[in-house]
């Protein structure tokens, strides 16, 4: 894990379109280290879209997204690689794998051509399973585990990788109540120790207290970027899952909640 900010991903006015609809439109921010940045927005509004362009996996309908300065359509995923991870919503498991070699794959980045996986990378594929609570689970096939031990067996694969810059699309997906909070205090940690973290989220009191900053999409183009107190506000909330959001006072904070009627 970086102690210090190494790289910064720079979204340049990038525009996202799917046949007919407009979704997102001259998105511009950076993502540096030392921060946790939530993306939130309702279904189809371009949360993971917006990831993968950030990722350099689709190109962008407009503008362009630099790393530490460097156009990332102009650099080689080898590159980039050691530096910059996705973790996609949900992965499908065509061939079969152990949960080990699995999360060495996260290794690969670091690994010269031709070369095997050393003993120092199976120590750091051991030391992430360990984080995510699933050491004992290296000889189970992959095929074999439940939704939430796949889901942190993906958290571990890009934990292996260590990257600087992490973009996690719903990294609290089918896992309970408990697995969410580590999940997330990892990323959080990630963060807090120097690297760079934007999660899609959809649950808000989770973007509350975890998030530095939260950037909202609208999917009509639309976007609004801010620190989380500014964001995470009734109004804005309300307008953005067109639903009546509450926020209450719990203890030191605020807990967000569905009201019982639709925003108009």
């Amino acid at each position: 894990m970086p102690e210090a900010p190494h790289s910064a991903l720079e979204a340049h006015a990038i525009t996202i379109r799917v046949p007919g609809r407009l979704l997102v439109e001259a998105l511009s921010f950076k993502l540096s280290g030392g921060e946790m940045v939530a993306l939130l927005g309702p279904n189809g509004v371009g949360k993971t879209l917006t990831l993968m362009t950030l990722a350099g996996l689709r190109p962008a309908d407009g503008g362009h997204v630099t790393l530490s300065g460097r156009d990332l359509a102009s650099m080689k995923r080898s590159d980039f690689a050691p530096r910059l991870a996705l973790m996609p919503q949900s992965v499908d498991d065509i061939f079969p794998a152990t949960v080990l070699e699995t999360v060495l794959v996260g290794r690969h980045p670091h690994i010269p051509a031709f070369r095997w996986e050393s003993a120092d990378d199976r120590r750091i594929a051991r030391d992430a399973l360990a984080c995510v609570g699933i050491a004992g689970l290296e000889r189970r096939e992959v095929l074999t585990l439940s939704g939430g031990e796949r889901r942190r067996l993906a958290v571990a694969q890009l934990i292996a990788q260590d990257p600087d810059i992490c973009l996690v699309d719903e990294p609290s997906n089918h896992l309970d109540l408990q697995h969410q909070l580590d999940v997330l205090d990892l990323f959080r940690g990630r963060a807090s120790a120097g690297g760079a973290v934007l999660a899609s989220l959809h649950d808000i009191n989770l973007a509350a207290r975890y998030a530095d900053r939260c950037l909202l999409l609208y999917g009509d183009g639309r976007w609004e970027l801010g620190p989380t107190a500014d964001i995470l506000t009734e109004q804005k909330l309300s307008a953005l899952y067109a639903a009546s959001i509450e926020a209450v006072a719990w203890r030191e904070g605020t807990l967000f909640v569905a009201g019982s009627k639709r925003a108009i």
